[in-house]
């Protein structure tokens, strides 16, 4: 039986998709299942191989700098990962990002970008800067906003993100949260084209289907128009 949902977040020189991209900076806390006790924060810089590009420091504000004298990536795992059991579960915002620096040695996932879209479908964004606000969290018993701070961070970002984490588990269980995370990304409006900001479901049915049987769209876009026509 699980006991932790371990939550990270990666700063990286760019991403997934740009060959040779890097983790910069590793952060990880813990969030109890049982108790929901948010604990056992951690932080590290990594030392890349290549540059930071100006785009990426841009976000991050990571200099190289600053990681003059910090351990390559390969000597952190075993930190890393220390406490966390085989059977206990990963968590991440956009988890897909994270699984293609380090896919979890076979543990399951929570991507909390995809459940809060599930749960909360009307949030006026799903990031999760957007959702800590948005849900009150900075008003929340024992939340330290300074810890929080600065975005765009490995550790405050986890923090947040793990507060979120705690929220979903209000409304869902730890299952059901590993189930939305296995599927498509569930979009509510569209975000593209001639009915950009309209709901799926007020969309045209025939648009719905060609995004469905013809597009070239990504996965969470044809499995969006496919499951907001089912429901029709």
């Amino acid at each position: 039986m699980p006991r932790i949902i371990r939550v990270i977040d990666y700063e990286t020189t760019g991403l997934p998709e740009n060959t040779g991209s890097e983790i910069i900076e590793l952060g990880r806390i813990d969030v109890d299942i049982l108790s929901k006790a948010i604990r056992n924060p951690w932080r590290s810089f990594a030392l890349p191989k290549g540059p930071i590009p100006p785009e990426v420091k841009a976000v991050h504000h990571i200099l190289e700098e600053e990681l003059a004298g910090a351990p390559p990536i390969s000597d952190l795992w075993t930190t890393f990962w220390e406490g966390c059991a085989g059977d206990d579960i990963l968590a991440a915002h956009n988890a897909s990002f994270e699984m293609h620096f380090h896919a979890g040695d076979g543990r399951q996932w929570i991507d909390t970008y995809k459940c809060a879209l599930t749960v909360w479908p009307d949030a006026p964004a799903h990031n999760n800067q957007t959702l800590r606000y948005w849900l009150g969290i900075d008003q929340s018993a024992g939340f330290d906003r300074e810890f929080a701070m600065p975005p765009h961070r490995a550790l405050p970002d986890a923090y947040v993100t793990a507060h979120i984490l705690v929220q979903l588990l209000s409304k869902c269980s730890v299952s059901e949260l590993v189930t939305i995370s296995g599927k498509p990304a569930l979009l509510n409006r569209l975000n593209f084209g001639k009915y950009r900001g309209m709901k799926f479901s007020a969309a045209p049915a025939d648009y719905l289907q060609w995004i469905r049987d013809k597009s070239e769209l990504n996965e969470d876009v044809k499995f969006s128009a496919a499951y907001w026509l089912q429901r029709r």
